[in-house]
């Protein structure tokens, strides 16, 4: 997720930037010490998903801020007065984290916004779809329909049954921006289809009877993450 810092406090700033950068999934677009400031960048981006905002700020304060957003991202609201907590959930904020905030609860606050966003991404998920540039023409695929993204260099290479689409992307970028859902990062070089796996053999996915990529590689630091994505019943 693409998050902002919103807060006036530059100790604070530093702190949620550094548990940011610690954590996987979540990344820092930007610091801002004014709402002002954040509320003028946010106009002119659609990619922010996720804001860390103070309440108590010069010019405008952080309930304001929220109400001046027409389709506001997700909201954890980060300060030092725990009064604000019953107000703050009247906005629809996510999470409330009271200063100084421990690293542990940061990270419960992260995992709530991901298990919200999840949830959202589920329910919409049979309308949710992508264009491709494919030539000088845009190509929609909806998301169900992609079966494995693998990296070629400085590109990824999106497989679909009938056709295989090549896009200048990072890995990283296009993992960041795939619903989790739907989609889980298998290796450094592969993010498969959760409903299209059929088998987990030793080191290796079978992908069913897709004919192009039929046998995925599982990377070491990615296997335990797998199998907390999908429904494993051990006796």
């Amino acid at each position: 997720m693409n998050s902002i810092i919103v807060d006036d406090d530059k100790l604070s700033c530093k702190v949620i930037s550094e548990y940011v950068r610690r954590t996987p999934l979540v990344s820092v677009a930007g610091v801002f010490d004014s709402a002002v400031s954040a509320r003028n960048v946010l106009m002119s981006r659609d990619d922010i998903e996720l804001i860390f905002l103070d309440i108590e700020m010069p010019e405008m304060d952080g309930f304001d801020f929220i109400g001046s957003l027409e389709r506001p991202p997700s909201i954890v609201m980060i300060t030092g007065n725990e009064r604000m907590a019953l107000k703050a959930y009247d906005f629809d904020v996510i999470d409330y984290l009271v200063k100084p905030v421990s690293y542990s609860r940061f990270v419960k606050a992260v995992d709530k916004v991901l298990r919200y966003r999840e949830k959202a991404n589920v329910e919409t998920g049979e309308r949710r779809e992508i264009f491709i540039k494919k030539g000088s023409s845009l190509v929609r695929i909806k998301l169900n329909d992609i079966v494995v993204v693998e990296a070629l260099e400085n590109y990824v290479v999106l497989h679909t049954d009938s056709e295989k689409f090549t896009i200048h992307f990072t890995m990283k970028a296009i993992d960041q921006q795939l619903p989790s859902s739907i989609f889980v990062r298998v290796h450094r070089s592969f993010i498969v289809n959760k409903t299209r796996i059929t088998m987990i053999r030793d080191n290796f996915l079978e992908m069913g009877d897709y004919k192009d990529l039929k046998s995925i590689p599982i990377g070491k630091s990615y296997r335990d993450g797998l199998l907390r994505e999908i429904n494993v019943m051990i006796r």
